[in-house]
């Protein structure tokens, strides 16, 4: 079973409120939801709208095909008519105009009936969230006003919803973080604000400075002083802290960094969704030095992976990248397991206050002394490649992939990041394997010997030229000549993706 709905409006009339509130009714009745949000850059106007898959299994996607609309303007049925099912129904917003500001709360009444759920979970969960008689009689009056149209029958699953960036937090959270400096960028703010809502409660500090050189610079100092750092940003912030990147990667002082995509040079399209910045997180900087970039696909690896980017940048004192887009980040998926116990993060490095520090961003001896001694500058070099290596082993004991679908199959899909959960949706009656990459820096010497194994190989990446099979083609000297790309900013519906594999003859 499954439902796609749609609800669409102007930004700033609430369309997030309506999906907030039918997603957490639904989850208490044990249905899984996944709820993709699509907004211009515009804090008022415009056109806005979220689509909701609701499904009695785990989904992780949209469909292009709707069987409800909801519609908080007309702007909303003229764009989305075409893409409803022949039994598809609509609700406008016309009879219910007179409630005003609680007009989203009475649609999410409309939504719950429709959908064949009792009353009472709704008002419940309109109580929990506003308190207000007010909106519990909007609610009432909108779940009145429609008839029921599907059967949803209460399940036995115990549910959570949670969006990328709440995981991203919560992994830092875990790994113990002292410090969070970003500046403001979406998509990456999410994890800021996160962060910042309980920063009293989990014993943190988030501190936005005037600009992303700040903000590297400010961790690597923090970091060099004792605290456990991360740092945010996206695209074009990220450029700016490349030259702070290589200071790391000369000073040896552990960072954590999120990295959050958006499409194109410059501003982009900066509120769509991209997976184009994955060379420049391999390789953003100058100079050769280690590093570690990890792209998690859902929140339940967002939280883990996180957790691994803190131990291992404390670990080696390397950089530390964890790699996102607004796709991931803002996207709610729902869940019924939990994360892996957290990795226990230790500084057991020497600290301010227990004898002399020195680092440096010169080329330099053991005791941190500036050399520009031909015989230490090799020596120093080839030592930071010994390092990597040494971080490769470590990683080796973690997931750096997974392997979904049919075991035995000789058809292979690779993918990476957010097409992880639509990827799974596409294949679910296919016969396909997924091979997830999940570490994409090391990259693990198993994706050679899947590929090897299999007849067809098709690789599924968000950007224009197909960033993963370079890398692999670089590491294997395997090129994987079937390709489904997409980059138009939003992401692969599972129909669509489905109807891409299965021309790939």
């Amino acid at each position: 079973m499954r439902i796609n709905i749609l609800i669409g409006g102007k930004a700033g009339q609430g369309i997030n409120k309506i999906s907030e509130i039918v997603s957490q009714v639904l989850v208490s009745q044990g249905y899984f939801t996944f709820n993709y949000r699509d907004y211009p850059s515009l804090i008022r106007g415009g056109h806005n709208f979220n689509i909701l898959s609701v499904s009695d299994k785990r989904v992780g996607s949209y469909e292009t095909k709707l069987d409800i609309i909801i519609a908080m303007d007309e702007n909303t049925i003229e764009k989305h008519k075409l893409e409803l099912k022949k039994q598809g129904v609509i609700v406008g917003h016309k009879t219910l105009e007179d409630l005003g500001r609680n007009l989203n709360v009475a649609l999410a009444g409309c939504l719950i009936k429709i959908l064949g759920i009792n009353k009472e979970s709704l008002i419940d969960e309109v109580q929990k969230q506003f308190n207000s008689k007010e909106s519990n009689s909007a609610a009432e009056k909108g779940f009145e006003s429609q008839k029921q149209k599907f059967d949803l029958k209460k399940l036995n699953n115990k549910i959570s919803i949670m969006a990328g960036s709440q995981a991203v937090a919560q992994g830092a959270v875990n790994s113990r973080i002292d410090l969070y400096l970003a500046y403001p960028m979406t998509p990456a703010t999410g994890v800021m604000h996160e962060l910042a809502s309980n920063q009293i409660e989990n014993k943190l500090m988030v501190f936005q400075p005037e600009n992303e050189i700040t903000v590297v610079n400010a961790g690597l100092g923090a970091s060099f002083a004792g605290a456990k750092v991360m740092v945010g940003t996206s695209g074009g912030g990220y450029d700016l802290m490349t030259e702070g990147l290589s200071l790391q990667g000369m000073s040896e002082i552990p960072l954590v960094v999120y990295l959050a995509s958006r499409p194109g040079p410059a501003t982009g399209v900066p509120t769509y969704s991209t997976q184009a910045d994955l060379d420049v997180a391999l390789r953003g900087g100058h100079g050769e030095f280690p590093r570690v970039v990890i792209a998690p696909g859902d929140p339940i690896e967002c939280i883990e992976k996180t957790n691994e980017a803190f131990y291992l940048a404390e670990k080696f004192g390397t950089l530390s990248i964890v790699l996102s887009d607004k796709h991931l980040a803002e996207s709610e998926f729902s869940s019924d397991r939990k994360p892996k116990k957290p990795l226990k993060v230790e500084i057991k490095r020497k600290l301010l206050g227990e004898g002399i520090i020195k680092t440096s961003s010169y080329e330099h001896d053991v005791v941190g002394n500036t050399t520009e001694n031909a015989k230490l500058t090799q020596e120093n070099a080839d030592a930071r490649v010994a390092k990597y290596e040494n971080i490769k082993k470590e990683c080796s004991k973690f997931e750096m992939i997974k392997i979904y679908g049919k075991k035995n199959s000789k058809n292979l899909i690779i993918g990476w990041g957010s097409t992880k959960t639509v990827i799974l949706d596409a294949i679910e009656n296919l016969d396909y394997k997924f091979l997830q990459v999940l570490y994409v820096k090391p990259l693990s010497n198993e994706i050679k010997k899947e590929i090897q194994k299999a007849d067809k190989v098709i690789l599924v990446e968000q950007n224009v030229t197909g960033q993963l099979g370079r890398l692999i083609r670089e590491k294997t000297g395997i090129k994987i000549k079937n390709r489904i790309l997409k980059y138009d900013g939003r992401p692969f519906a599972s129909d669509e993706l489905k109807r891409g594999i299965e021309k790939i003859k």
